[in-house]
């Protein structure tokens, strides 16, 4: 057999096994994503009816936010009066975090700190430090709303979340922020990690298939206080370093009506600095392996190297064997595949431009090469599968699973 026979044959071996992988996925994909029109809409600020008159309890962990937590606590103090308190749980910060906020409650009486008991085995310190404000904070409050340091609340976020998981009926509601991006690595990567949880979950205030299904956000996470009286507090999720996703979907096989929406232009987030911490904290937690079974997790890691991990590199390779007089009707198939998979992923990218905030970016538009860097994600969420961390935020783990 002539060796352009055998280049041949070859090449549409793996176009064949290409199209045998791929077509189920892309299907599946689509299935999630064709749900984005019907979804619920993103929230909009709202002002606090009277009956929510101090409703509601905030809990903020912190452990060395000093560097950021101002925007924060600022945004807090513009709630409204269906805020009751805003309860800040510190872990023994050395950075002048509790300054912060004790300055913040001279202006603010609604504010104070506490610092939580030292942290026990077995538990992670965000929810433990989340487990001790629900605790410490008011039973006269109807629900508990926990708040991350690093993000920035926009005047009616707490009235806006309130009101519609009231007016839905929802026990339980999260919210995705807009992100703010400044520099070029984080701009290119951050989206490509983030385009992960979209095509495995679907878009935010899309209907889910089931409680293992479900998407939560521990940066704006509202529950009704029964509910986390019910599930112990945060005790269900205190070896998860995706607590968040973990006890929403412990809550939704509780029987709670658990939601996940568009908070975009309500809650802003300034998560980590540049692509590095990028990488390392935030791409460590997004396989999930915490909330999920083995098998869902290796199975959401197979799709993803299927419709996001492969695509830009197989229509290079399958564009170059076409080019070169590989002509067959596998390849030409599954380089049609192929393409179909890159239109769909730049179509999400104008989809989600919204959630991002590139105004103090000197280069915003390299967020339009993000979808380079989707190789890279994708083998960041196969990291992540394999290893548990032991550190998280400046702390050691050695107990939790």
């Amino acid at each position: 057999m002539e060796s352009s026979s055998v280049e041949n044959l070859f090449v549409s071996v793996i176009a064949i096994v290409l199209l045998v992988i791929q077509i189920p996925t892309v299907a599946i994909l689509l299935s999630r994503l064709l749900k984005g029109p019907g979804r619920y809409p993103p929230l909009t600020p709202k002002v606090a009816p009277p009956e929510l008159l101090g409703t509601v309890s905030i809990v903020v962990p912190t452990l060395n936010e000093a560097e950021r937590i101002s925007p924060c606590l600022a945004g807090l103090t513009r709630q409204g009066h269906e805020v009751r308190e805003v309860v800040v749980v510190d872990s023994r910060s050395q950075d002048g975090t509790v300054d912060l906020v004790k300055a913040a409650a001279q202006r603010d009486p609604r504010f104070r700190v506490m610092t939580d008991d030292p942290l026990p085995p077995g538990w992670v310190g965000r929810p433990w430090a989340l487990h001790n404000g629900f605790l410490h904070s008011s039973d006269r409050s109807t629900w508990v709303l926990g708040i991350d340091a690093d993000t920035q609340p926009q005047p009616g976020l707490v009235a806006s979340v309130v009101a519609t998981a009231e007016a839905e009926g929802y026990d339980l509601l999260s919210l995705a922020p807009q992100f703010i991006l400044k520099y070029p690595g984080e701009l290119c990567l951050q989206p490509a990690l983030l385009m992960t949880l979209l095509y495995r979950f679907g878009p935010a205030g899309a209907s889910v298939g089931g409680a293992d299904r479900i998407m939560a956000n521990g940066q704006c996470f509202l529950s009704r206080r029964s509910l986390l009286s019910e599930l112990g507090g945060y005790s269900s999720a205190r070896d998860s370093f995706c607590d968040d996703v973990t006890l929403a979907r412990n809550a939704a096989h509780h029987g709670a009506k658990v939601g996940f929406f568009d908070g975009s232009q309500i809650l802003k987030v300034r998560m980590y600095e540049g692509a590095a911490e990028t990488w390392r904290e935030w791409g460590r937690s997004l396989d999930l392996k915490d909330a999920c079974t083995v098998s869902q997790k290796w199975g959401d890691v197979a799709f993803l190297f299927a419709v996001q991990g492969i695509p830009l590199l197989a229509f290079v390779g399958l564009a170059i064997a076409w080019l070169t007089g590989i002509q067959t009707l596998p390849v030409l198939a599954a380089l049609v595949v192929n393409v179909i998979l890159l239109i769909i992923r730049f179509g999400m990218l104008l989809a989600i431009q919204s959630s991002y905030d590139r105004s103090q970016s000197p280069l915003p538009w390299i967020f339009w090469l993000s979808p380079l860097a989707d190789p890279l994600a994708v083998v960041r969420i196969l990291i992540s599968s394999i290893q548990t961390p032991k550190q998280w935020r400046g702390r050691s783990y050695s107990s939790v699973k």
